[in-house]
């Protein structure tokens, strides 16, 4: 039986790609779809080019889906939704499917993205911010006091962003229930932002009421959007909420209600896939692991470069770090790229550098921009 991955060797000219998003996508999984481009299953034609509803087509999307759950560990009483869009559509049509009946919601700002959901929940009801992360000149380098946080009991949910790709700080941990101000209610559905950690590390996800995302960070190309949503949470949905965007009418339909990114779905579950083949969630948490405690692990060594965020709270998928002497700032960025390290460049709000080290990016990646720090350091330091 031949693998379901091979690689044909001829990638000298890829480079390491750290960018935020769109991120890179395994080199398998692209050299499996180009392979398959103009003839898919020997059909004559691309996957691109038949109907999302034939059977051909289905079986795509079912396999994903179950894959999908296979590799989260997703309960039954979960429903898989594979949407249009990206997770700034899904910060209003979460609101329009969950805020009703209360009209309210709570949530907890630790970054730009939390920060920007909360904006954009406002338009649809009232918006309880249980607590912001941002300290005195506006930066988010830690999460705020779990004891600090004030939860509306009669809120319809809590809404959190798992990791802030912007900021470089994650969420660790689970939210705390109870009855104090500073916890959720039991039954209050936690409601979380996903796009960058999917898949990067194991999740309870039935401590989670719904979580969403988009794929171009972790699944694949940018254009589709993940839902997980408990299905006792479906049929909530605004009057004024638009059909294809009713997570109910959606599940109904199969993610079938209108033509999906059907290019993005195939693509996704070509990345299921090779994510099965590599060991799964677990194993890959393993690498995660290594990359993130071998690029912290320069950076807190040296005198050159250095972090800003709460090492409880670091990222392991978005390292931000800055270099003493900004006006190195362009050197650096210019020696790396030549160096096949590319798409290093800080978010604009935070400034510094970022490399970006989703599932994609292999160890040896990080190696390599660690030995290209150390080696930038000593020419320039």
């Amino acid at each position: 039986e031949e693998p379901l991955f091979v690689t044909s060797h001829q990638t000298s000219h890829r480079v390491f790609n750290f960018s935020p998003g769109p991120a890179a996508l395994p080199t398998e999984v692209l050299e499996k779809a180009a392979s398959e481009m103009l003839n898919w299953r020997g059909m004559g034609v691309s996957v691109m080019e038949v109907s999302h509803r034939g059977k051909e087509f289905m079986e795509v999307a079912a396999k994903a889906k179950d894959d999908f759950r296979r590799l989260l560990h997703i309960p039954d009483h979960y429903e898989i939704l594979f949407m249009q869009g990206g997770a700034i559509g899904e910060n209003s049509i979460v609101p329009l499917n969950l805020m009703l009946p209360q009209g309210k919601a709570n949530y907890l700002i630790t970054g730009q993205w939390s920060a920007r959901s909360a904006k954009e929940a406002a338009r649809y009801g009232e918006v309880q911010i249980v607590a912001d992360g941002a300290d005195a000149q506006g930066r988010y380098q830690s999460m705020p006091p779990r004891s600090h946080w004030k939860i509306d009991h009669k809120a319809a949910y809590l809404h959190l962003c798992v990791n802030e790709t912007i900021d470089g700080l994650a969420f660790n941990g689970l939210v705390d229930r109870g009855h104090e101000s500073h916890q959720a209610p039991k039954d209050m559905p936690v409601v979380a932002d996903l796009s960058s950690t999917v898949l990067s590390e194991a999740i309870d996800v039935s401590e989670f009421g719904l979580l969403y995302g988009g794929a171009q960070k972790n699944i694949g190309p940018a254009g589709l959007t993940f839902v997980i949503i408990r299905k006792d949470l479906l049929g909530r949905a605004h009057p004024l909420c638009p059909s294809a965007f009713n997570y109910k009418i959606v599940a109904e339909n199969d993610s079938m209600y209108n033509t999906p990114p059907t290019y993005s779905i195939y693509l996704a579950g070509l990345v299921f896939e090779w994510l099965i083949a590599k060991g799964g969630v677990d194993a890959i948490a393993k690498v995660n692991a290594q990359k993130a405690e071998l690029l912290y692990d320069t950076i807190d060594k040296s005198d050159f470069y250095y972090n800003t965020i709460d090492p409880a709270y670091r990222s392991k998928m978005n390292v931000c770090f800055f270099l003493r002497d900004e006006n190195l700032n362009a050197q650096f960025l210019k020696e790396s790229h030549e160096a096949g390290l590319v798409a290093l460049k800080g978010h604009r709000v935070v400034g510094g550098m970022r490399a970006s080290i989703y599932n994609a990016m292999p160890l040896e990646g990080v190696q390599a921009l660690a030995s290209f720090m150390k080696s930038f350091e000593q020419r320039h330091g």
